[in-house]
């Protein structure tokens, strides 16, 4: 293409602006380089010209074989297919393909690699949304292929004030086209905007531009635009220009020229309906190889269309069946609490002849006094058999724990004696007394998670012997070693929320699982309570709520024959192993203002006191005398006696 390339699309009119040194009816021509690449304006009201002019510039382009792509947002250039082959794509069966975003890429590697000119009509589209987006795909492509390509190329644009509007409110559409006319010209990408009301257009655009065509205009707002860019004498004569009339301001020859536009060759699908009958001329087809490429990606989009609605279909029936299986696994659960509820209700009859008194005592005709327990077994017969055999485990544990022999009284720490037998039985007729209230409470105690195992009286009674065999040998190392050992065996997270109810003294297995670092789930925090129940270093204390118990252990290990002052000194000796240094000074269940008013001795200052009062020949806690013992105290002595 040669730069002196021109295209021939008015003449010279009489009136006022016109050339002043060409005679009426001489040609206008202009350079084809500045039409493909520059910025122009073409400004009318309706049924002035202005489509008309862009139709004649854009058929003496393309029989001259330039590509052009058209904006159609009114579906009137597609008679420009009478006389040329243009691809004609948009949203109307009408369209030679119906095209979506998706095609954005093609229409551009067509229209700028294959030279292929295209009516992009976004008429047809319902939704404003997806015309706006196809025209952006679009035009971002064309942009960034033409930074590659820099090949000269022309971009009409109908009904512009839409897209770049004066008053704001652009999108990001309206942006692309700015950007285009602004930096556009470098790459070979040129740019026409069309409009019937100048002052709508945002003004950067037009004071952009090259070359502005401006046809009848005659609302003030408009006349005012023709002034301040033309000057008063424009601005009163465009009220009066003809048909296809119009002012021509070019930059390439700095004049502006009155001047008449040729008329259309092709089929004006845009004239005004008359009476007469329409008739749709026949219309030039493309390729057919060009409309299959197009089409792959159309059946490309169909075919993921499709699939997408199988999966969505697929979704929502394995959401109804999630749906059905929550509710099956609700209806199980509250089976289950019915069952629990049965089996709590079951318990508490079979426990009834047990509790005020402990063990019946031997030769008990209700339950028949012997140690195995058979007799009384035939009073749970009536009874579920799970809840029976739970009662018979106990029966026989706690008939052991009374029949094993012990050793004789030993001295340890400084010579202190302790009656370990009767230790043994307060402490067992405690851990029952406890577990009865457990059971009792269970009503008020909010069930745990279903996929948390619940602590069961045979847990606590297991945990009660094995703390009795412990201090059989009645040393105050064999209770301190044998409660630091259940705490050491605990997890790390369970430790803190044994800390935790070591400060609270009561308090429920979630707070105390946040406070220990851990989170809110109930199902974690009862997993993590478990092991601290089931050592028996809590106690529930009714309502969901769980006791600090170190302290009653250590009481209950010496059948309550210490002050307070010796049962302190051990339980701060056990709790040394889990709980700092710094909070050791502070009592458990001791409120902030009594912590204030005690002055503790440190860790270090206690065990050097303690040991000083053993060498020094100190008292001891007195042995026990007979009067005030249990019953398994005194059969203790006796043995030793013996």
């Amino acid at each position: 293409m040669s730069e002196e390339e021109a295209i021939h699309v008015a003449d010279v009119s009489e009136g006022i602006g016109g050339d002043a040194t060409a005679e009426p009816g001489s040609p206008v021509e202009l350079p084809v380089v500045d039409v493909l690449t520059g910025r122009s304006f073409i400004t009318g009201k309706s049924g002035s010209g202005k489509s008309n002019t862009a139709s004649v510039v854009i058929e003496n382009l393309l029989s001259n074989g330039f590509p052009v792509m058209i904006v159609d947002t009114d579906g009137e250039y597609y008679g420009l297919k009478e006389e040329y082959e243009i691809l004609h794509a948009g949203a109307d069966d009408e369209c030679d393909i119906v095209v979506s975003p998706e095609h954005a890429e093609k229409l551009a590697t067509l229209a700028l690699e294959q030279n292929v000119p295209i009516i992009l009509d976004v008429s047809g589209y319902l939704e404003e949304d997806t015309a706006n987006e196809l025209l952006l795909e679009v035009v971002k492509q064309l942009f960034a292929k033409e930074k590659r390509m820099k090949k000269p190329f022309l971009l009409v644009i109908e009904e512009c004030h839409e897209y770049i509007p004066e008053g704001g409110g652009m999108d990001e559409t309206g942006k692309m086209l700015i950007k285009v006319g602004k930096r556009g010209r470098k790459h070979g990408l040129g740019i026409v905007g069309i409009s019937q009301r100048p002052a709508d257009v945002k003004k950067d655009f037009i004071t952009q531009c090259d070359w502005l065509c401006w046809h009848r205009l005659t609302w003030d707002n408009d006349t005012k635009v023709v002034g301040r860019i033309l000057g008063s004498k424009y601005a009163s004569a465009v009220e009066d220009l003809g048909d296809g009339e119009a002012f021509l301001m070019t930059d390439w020859d700095e004049s502006i020229r009155r001047i008449q536009f040729h008329r259309k060759e092709t089929f004006d699908a845009g004239a005004t309906p008359g009476l007469d009958d329409f008739e749709r001329p026949e219309l030039k087809s493309v390729s057919s190889d060009l409309v299959g490429e197009l089409q792959s990606i159309s059946d490309e989009k169909e075919r993921r269309e499709s699939e997408i609605a199988d999966l969505k279909q697929e979704l929502q029936k394995k959401d109804r069946r999630i749906a059905d299986l929550e509710r099956e696994l609700e209806e199980a659960r509250d089976l289950s609490d019915m069952a629990d509820q049965f089996a709590q209700a079951l318990l508490g009859k079979a426990e009834a002849p047990y509790r005020g008194g402990g063990r019946p005592p031997a030769g008990d005709e209700r339950l028949g006094g012997t140690d195995d327990g058979d007799e009384g077994q035939s009073v749970l017969k009536s009874y579920d058999e799970a809840v029976a055999a739970t009662e018979e485990s106990d029966a026989d544990a706690e008939a052991e724990t009374d029949a094993a022999p012990g050793p004789g009284p030993s001295a340890a720490d400084g010579g202190a004696e302790v009656d370990a037998d009767a230790a043994t039985g307060d402490a067992a007729t405690a851990d029952a007394a406890d577990v009865d209230a457990t059971a009792a409470d269970s009503a008020d105690e909010p069930n745990p998670p279903d996929d948390v195992d619940p602590v069961t009286r045979d847990d606590v009674a297991e945990s009660a012997l094995r703390f009795d065999e412990a201090i059989e040998l009645g040393t105050r190392e064999a209770v301190i070693d044998e409660l630091r050992s259940r705490i050491e065996s605990l997890p790390e997270l369970s430790r803190g929320m044994l800390r935790h109810y070591r400060r609270e003294g009561a308090s429920d297995p979630v707070a105390a699982h946040i406070d220990a670092g851990g989170d809110g789930d109930s199902g974690h925090a009862y997993s993590r309570h478990r092991p601290i129940r089931r050592a028996g270093l809590i106690r529930h204390a009714g309502r969901g709520s769980y006791a600090y118990a170190v302290p009653d252990l250590v009481r209950e290990a010496y059948a309550d024959r210490l002050d307070e002052a010796q049962v302190d000194e051990i339980v701060r000796a056990v709790e040394r192993v889990f709980v700092p240094s710094a909070e050791l000074d502070y009592p458990p269940d001791a409120a902030p203002a009594e912590v204030g008013d005690r002055a503790p001795a440190g860790d270090d200052e206690a065990e050097e006191n303690t040991d000083t009062d053993a060498a020094d020949g100190g008292e001891e806690p007195s042995a026990p005398t007979d009067a005030g013992l249990s019953d398994a105290a005194r059969r203790f002595a006796e043995r030793s006696e013996r």
